[in-house]
């Protein structure tokens, strides 16, 4: 699917636009790209406008100076979707876009069909969590992405996984590299500042998607899964670490679709 580009304060972001329908925005996880979802994308898009941007830093978007806030973040799905003449949507994020998903959930409402979280959380970063992004935007600083990049893919997958799906590891790995270095370090930084978003969780009125992998070793599925709510519709992926759209796309596909004929379409 080639990639479209639309310019936001003169800086470019690209994205995908494939099927009709209800309009459908997966995000991608800090370090990935649109590419992320392309084993998600064309089952989804059968029934579904799958909308898949790169995030500003990654991908082939552009790496503005500006601060990475979450809340900025989630103004360039709104610039997007604005743009697209889209008026409300399903925005379903992985890790980093889990967190760019609450915060247009808390600024957006009234755009929202429906949200959701892979592999994500609504708390905020502790203590221990915000020395590790600074520690990592220096170590980006001093030695540049790649050494960075070989460090953090293994850990996304189920360790299993890091044997026995090589290509995999390495599709993430190459997308991973071609992030832009200063978006990357802004991107920590926006991450570690980011405030707790439980709130916006519990108060949600549309359907919420959360998604958590058994053997995910970045976010706990008790993270994701903390909120008890009638309109929580949760999916424990046993196989799956950090990274179920290469670890298990067909259960994702299937939790997805569940989710959005059943809980949204309904």
């Amino acid at each position: 699917m080639a990639k479209k580009f639309i310019s936001i304060n003169e800086n470019k972001l690209a994205y995908t636009d494939q099927g009709s329908g209800l309009p459908v925005v997966l995000l991608h996880g800090f370090c990935g790209s649109g590419a992320y979802w392309d084993q998600v994308v064309p089952a989804l898009s059968e029934k579904y406008r799958v909308i898949a941007p790169d995030q500003r830093g990654h991908g082939d978007s552009d790496a503005p100076e500006d601060p990475y806030t979450m809340e900025a973040m989630a103004e360039d799905v709104a610039q997007l979707l604005r743009t697209l003449k889209v008026e409300k949507a399903v925005v379903l994020g992985h890790s980093l876009g889990g967190y760019v998903a609450l915060a247009f959930a808390e600024r957006y409402p009234k755009k929202l069909k429906a949200f959701g979280l892979i592999h994500s959380a609504s708390f905020p970063d502790d203590e221990q969590g915000k020395t590790n992004r600074t520690k990592n935007m220096n170590l980006i600083r001093e030695k540049g992405l790649n050494p960075f990049i070989e460090g953090l893919i293994p850990k996304l997958f189920a360790p299993e996984h890091v044997e026995s799906m090589p290509d995999e590891v390495e599709k993430a790995l190459k997308i991973g590299k071609a992030t832009k270095r200063d978006g990357a370090i802004r991107t920590l930084a926006g991450m570690r500042a980011r405030p707790d978003r439980t709130a916006v969780l519990k108060g949600s009125k549309v359907p919420v998607l959360l998604v958590a992998g058994e053997k995910d070793q970045i976010v706990a599925p008790d993270k994701t899964f903390h909120v008890n709510k009638p309109n929580m519709h949760k999916f424990l992926l046993e196989e799956a670490g950090h990274m179920s759209m290469y670890e298990a796309p067909e259960r994702l596909l299937e939790a997805m679709r569940l989710f959005l004929d059943e809980k949204v379409q309904a």
